[in-house]
């Protein structure tokens, strides 16, 4: 009896997906990670999994969050194209791209949710300084892959980046306008936010497709 309960767990163990147990193993150690750093260098643990504050009133961070949820999507869509792409065709000439653009997209995405310029000024790291750097691996990954950009619909991530840009600029010198409202960044960093997924969607898409069409 015991024997045969045994072979059936080994049974179930076996056929766990690889990947399940990859992620969650991967997630469970860096959660123990964090919670030994904010043990030794932080407030209460507990302090980990602060709720969102509750809004004053019902449109309050509406578009915040909206641009947070659009965040989102572009790591995720150029990730699961890239895996799948890698999968079908692993000379894909798009690989490197759809690489290099997740990586890109997720750095943008945990920027953003979890505010590293602003954590990274406890450490005595200014705020323009990430920009910077930030700048300079736009900078590298728009000299990589410009020949590939030129083929997708280009315009809409200029226009994309332009807006991100403006935004950026807003944020840094937002001391200086003589108008004071949130909806001076907000705006054009919203926009630019909904074109930059609507470009990775678009282009993702259209990824997709001309592979499948070349494997018919």
């Amino acid at each position: 009896m015991l024997t045969r309960i045994k072979n059936r767990i080994l049974m179930l163990l076996k056929k766990i997906p690889t990947p399940f147990i990859i992620c969650n193993s991967i997630s469970i150690l860096l959660l123990i990670l964090v919670i030994i750093y904010a043990q030794k260098f932080a407030p209460p643990v507990d302090g980990l999994f602060i709720p969102p504050a509750t809004p004053r009133y019902p449109t309050a961070g509406l578009l915040t969050h909206t641009f947070e949820v659009l965040c989102s999507i572009p790591p995720v869509i150029c990730g699961f194209t890239f895996f799948i792409i890698r999968r079908i065709n692993p000379n894909n000439s798009n690989n490197f791209f759809l690489l290099g653009s997740t990586i890109l997209t997720t750095g943008f995405f945990f920027n953003e949710i979890y505010r590293i310029h602003i954590i990274l000024q406890y450490f005595d790291i200014a705020k323009l300084t990430t920009i910077r750097v930030y700048g300079v691996i736009l900078i590298v990954y728009l000299s990589l892959f410009w020949k590939t950009l030129r083929e997708t619909p280009l315009g809409i991530m200029i226009t994309a980046f332009s807006l991100i840009i403006i935004a950026v600029l807003i944020d840094s010198f937002y001391s200086y306008f003589p108008m004071k409202s949130l909806l001076i960044e907000g705006v054009p960093k919203l926009l630019g936010m909904i074109n930059f997924t609507l470009y990775f969607c678009l282009v993702c898409y259209q990824t997709i497709l001309n592979t499948w069409k070349e494997l018919e």
